[in-house]
């Protein structure tokens, strides 16, 4: 069952997917998971701001500074590139956005993004075509996007370009297992203080934190039901069982029915599995991963025709949710929780 699908041989979402949980276990050990910002005399970074002084941010075991807010920006995903408008942080500060086809920017925030050069489409952007666009700050959802053996731009060639790179928390590698839905706010609260937007920071989290305790009132008196969360590729079932993805699962109230601490977890939160491991299993939903209408079909397809006497096919419990609000370091993990926990518990909304 302690199977990592060969990276290449998948599409560039999937090897999104599958690469950022193999980075865990070929990144130096040094690396940590602090996402926390302190200023230089250890003060919390909103003081620092406040007064004016240097900002320095804890970031997967860096210590990132900032003597004033960056002025060329890249996001490296949407999720990042949203986050960034939600701040406030203007357009015209942006240089550059990339892997734009994996998700759509939602409509509250589109219009503001359009005339932000697209560096890269469905893969992070090549090393030249991301030193280019001269940036001074990227924000990335993983640290997979600085690989250099796969062609992009390494940490140390950003920086000696005179740049420095935001992972999101839970995509830090040391953390990527272990992460969790409120990790975002830690990423949040640290841009804001780095783009010099703190109390637009404050605003985002409330409204984020405001959310989840919704959920969380509303299934407070729920039975939990038992999870299954799947990745499907063709022939292949992959099976979810740590990392944000499956505090996604927790937080909208299921029980899921792998357990992040067995072994097949231990070093990467995504396996591939065959069926009789969710046969045996015999969950009361199933909620997989989407790229898109057609990608969603053909899943339910496959789910209904080989697990046809599971409760959740039995019940109409297959919960599709896009496969970008799995990433860490999106508000679409929020998104995820809320649409899961009203396909779980519709009668609690």
């Amino acid at each position: 069952m302690n199977t990592v699908p060969d990276i290449d041989s998948r599409s560039p979402r999937s090897r999104a997917l599958i690469a950022s949980a193999a980075l865990a276990a070929l990144l130096p050990l040094t690396l940590t998971a602090c996402g926390g910002g302190v200023s230089s005399d250890g003060a919390e970074t909103s003081e620092a701001t406040a007064a004016g002084e240097t900002v320095i941010v804890e970031n997967c075991g860096r210590e990132l500074s900032f003597e004033a807010a960056p002025t060329s920006v890249v996001g490296m995903m949407p999720s990042q590139t949203e986050l960034l408008l939600r701040l406030g942080v203007p357009a015209d500060s942006l240089v550059g956005q990339a892997q734009t086809e994996t998700s759509a920017l939602p409509e509250e925030v589109a219009d503001q993004a359009t005339d932000i050069p697209v560096l890269s489409t469905d893969m992070p952007p090549g090393r030249e075509d991301l030193l280019a666009a001269s940036p001074d700050f990227v924000v990335s959802p993983t640290e997979y996007e600085f690989t250099a053996e796969q062609g992009f731009a390494s940490l140390d060639q950003l920086a000696d370009n005179g740049a420095q790179a935001y992972v999101a928390t839970g995509g830090c590698a040391e953390r990527r297992n272990t992460a969790e839905v409120t990790d975002v706010m830690t990423d949040i609260t640290n841009l804001g203080e780095i783009m010099s937007v703190p109390q637009e920071a404050a605003a985002l989290n409330d409204e984020a934190e405001a959310r989840l305790t919704a959920v969380e009132d509303a299934i407070e008196d729920q039975d939990p039901l038992s999870v299954a969360q799947v990745y499907v590729e063709g022939n292949s079932l992959g099976a979810i069982g740590a990392g944000v993805e499956a505090d996604i699962i927790l937080q909208a109230g299921g029980e899921n029915v792998f357990d992040p601490e067995a072994p097949e977890f231990e070093a990467f939160f995504a396996t591939e599995i065959n069926p009789e491991e969710i046969i045996e299993r015999d969950p009361e939903a199933i909620v997989f991963g989407t790229s898109g209408p057609e990608n969603e079909a053909q899943t339910r397809e496959y789910l209904t025709t080989t697990f046809p006497d599971t409760p959740a096919v039995e019940n109409d419990r297959l919960i599709a949710v896009d496969q970008s609000d799995l990433y860490p370091g999106t508000l679409g993990n929020i998104d995820a929780v809320e649409t899961i926990a009203a396909e779980l518990y519709p009668q609690a909304f």
